[in-house]
């Protein structure tokens, strides 16, 4: 470009101004500033697609006749029931904030590739006595991501926040593979940092996970926000 402003400068005078001459010494200037020179080729600038926060509702399904309920206790109370109330709350939370925010069935058909700022599914444990150490919560994200060190950062705001929030234990020796290999993180995209948590046990932690809804939500709510503003969480807080 500034050797043909150059050559414009050295052929501008009033005899061939604008001249048939002038232009075509202009274009050969040109021709000859652009010989192996590659013309770049700009992309068309998009706007990144605005992510939501995917919330699945453990074992939530409008399809009843083909549906796993999870956890069901001796009085007809479900496991399902429980994981939308708190998944409803902290989809609520969350909006009331801004965010956009997927509210996800457990086998919800945009689970299929889904792609999100994160995405977290709530469940519980059992209904069945199993000791009196059977009480707190659980955290796991998936075995494969594609940026595991952003599931880990999640992982730990969700422990954190949750455990500050609710002031139940860390459940950490139950974890199974059952949750580090949940089906949902199979199927949503693996850029997508993913977590599980298991908000209680429906047998000791019961009446806190059902007359405590709103501070349970707020723990999730707490730890999705803790991840989503990158927060520190000390390792001593772990």
């Amino acid at each position: 470009s500034a050797f043909v402003i150059a050559t414009l400068f050295t052929l501008w005078n009033p005899a061939n101004l604008f001249s048939n001459q002038m232009m075509e010494q202009a274009f050969r200037a040109w021709q000859s500033s652009a010989v192996g020179t590659p013309v770049p080729i700009y992309p068309t600038i998009t706007a990144e697609p605005f992510l939501s926060i995917g919330i699945v509702a453990g074992h939530y399904s409008a399809d009843k006749d083909n549906y796993d309920p999870g956890a069901v206790c001796e009085d007809g109370l479900t496991e399902e029931n429980v994981n939308f109330k708190i998944a409803y709350y902290v989809y609520q939370k969350l909006s009331a904030l801004g965010y956009q925010v997927d509210l996800l069935q457990e086998f919800d058909p945009r689970l299929s590739g889904y792609r999100g700022q994160l995405l977290v599914s709530i469940h519980n444990d059992s209904c069945e006595y199993m000791g009196e150490d059977a009480t707190g919560f659980k955290v796991a994200s998936a075995v494969r991501n594609a940026y595991p060190e952003e599931a880990e950062r999640l992982t730990n705001c969700l422990i954190d926040r949750y455990g500050k929030e609710t002031g139940m234990d860390f459940h950490f020796n139950t974890i199974t593979a059952d949750m580090t290999d949940y089906h949902t993180f199979n199927e949503r995209n693996s850029n997508t940092p993913a977590a599980i948590i298991e908000t209680g046990f429906l047998n000791l932690d019961r009446t806190f996970l059902l007359d405590q809804t709103d501070k349970v939500a707020q723990g999730i709510v707490n730890g999705i926000l803790c991840y989503m503003n990158n927060e520190k969480v000390s390792s001593s807080d772990q």
